[in-house]
């Protein structure tokens, strides 16, 4: 039996044996981007929606570096945080570098402009549908904006999720805050690249696959949840 048909039984018996490393890593990674997404959504969803019914001088500007902001590169981010959190640093008193505190604050810088510039979008998008209906019932542009969240909410989700997917696969700003410990800070895709580098395949495999299916499933409830709505409201 060749190596390569060894790891993939091993990493299956890893993942049908219910393995305390692998699933204790595959937790970890859910919480981290669990609560960065929750974080960013508090954040992205209002910023976004305010800019989209909005007119203030220098808006596109705004706009314009919303949208470059969802391409900050992961290790840009995970070095101004590392420094922001660093003992040198004006919030190391707080004792959060190296752990998966910080890992949430850096996936939550990287995903709160992408659920902003996004929600921006649709927002903006049903904001001119619907100005002069919200207008004559009286709507002030910030009850706009919370009537227009909700009833984008379908698409909103699907952002959403693609702030997860997005999340849950990084690994460059993670390793540096994160400092990948094992038991402590170690997630899937750090987990991943040190294994592999290890030459453990069985283990790096068999968290490929979870993320795998963790990406799939986002995907499919994103299709499943537009399709859905596409249907019901038209």
């Amino acid at each position: 039996m060749s190596s390569a048909s060894q790891a993939l039984l091993e990493a299956a018996r890893l993942l049908t044996g219910a393995d305390p490393k692998l699933y204790r890593i595959v937790l970890l990674s859910l919480q981290v981007s669990l609560t960065a997404v929750a974080i960013s959504s508090m954040v992205g969803l209002i910023v976004g929606a305010t800019i989209a019914v909005s007119r203030f001088p220098g808006r596109q500007s705004v706009v314009v570096v919303l949208n470059a902001m969802m391409g900050l590169p992961p290790v840009v981010v995970g070095l101004a945080v590392y420094l922001l959190l660093s003992r040198a640093g004006p919030l190391g008193s707080l004792g959060l570098l190296f752990t998966p505190t910080a890992m949430v604050i850096a996936q939550a810088i990287l995903i709160t402009p992408i659920v902003a510039a996004l929600s921006r979008q649709v927002i903006e998008d049903a904001w001119q549908e619907y100005r002069e209906q919200l207008k004559s019932l009286g709507e002030t542009r910030w009850g706009a904006a919370l009537t227009l969240l909700w009833d984008a909410r379908f698409s909103l989700v699907t952002i959403l999720l693609a702030g997860f997917g997005r999340a849950a696969a990084e690994v460059g700003a993670v390793i540096i805050v994160g400092g990948n410990i094992d038991g402590v800070t170690r997630v899937m895709t750090t987990a991943i690249a040190l294994e592999t580098s290890k030459g453990d395949l069985p283990l790096a495999l068999g968290l490929g696959f979870v993320l795998l299916t963790i990406v799939l499933a986002l995907n499919a409830a994103a299709y499943v949840i537009k399709e859905s709505a596409q249907r019901r409201y038209g």
